[in-house]
């Protein structure tokens, strides 16, 4: 079943760069998901995707709040955090991570480190004391 998620987010973005969905772009996105190489990780939970896509449904009216909230009130401040990457997180759901960390618009992930964090610039209204 994993092994399907893992096509399947690979198909989205492809789909996503090539912006088209014609029989002939179907066929080479299929043969792209198949072909990327896999990593030998950890095979991923069915409960850490479900987790990751219902953050993602979640995310969606945040981004709007966020994006009206930085329209009606102005953020001028700027910090650069680390956060820690979960547990045992195979290479698609660190995507998926990522992505959702980028989606608002208050934050964008920066470098991901091979020690296990992410570099989040974030945009805030004043400083944190």
């Amino acid at each position: 079943m994993i092994g399907y998620l893992d096509i399947c987010l690979r198909l989205i973005i492809w789909f996503l760069l090539t912006a088209d969905f014609s029989v002939p772009n179907i066929i080479i996105g299929v043969c792209v998901a198949l072909i990327l190489p896999r990593t030998s990780t950890t095979a991923a939970v069915l409960k850490d995707w479900l987790h990751v896509f219902w953050e993602i449904i979640v995310a969606i009216p945040k981004a709007y709040a966020e994006a009206l909230e930085m329209f009606v009130r102005p953020h001028k401040h700027e910090d650069v955090t680390l956060e820690r990457v979960k547990a045992n997180r195979t290479p698609g759901l660190i995507f998926l991570d990522i992505f959702l960390i980028t989606f608002t618009p208050k934050t964008i992930v920066l470098r991901y480190r091979d020690d296990g964090w992410y570099e989040v610039h974030w945009v805030r209204r004043r400083r944190r004391k």
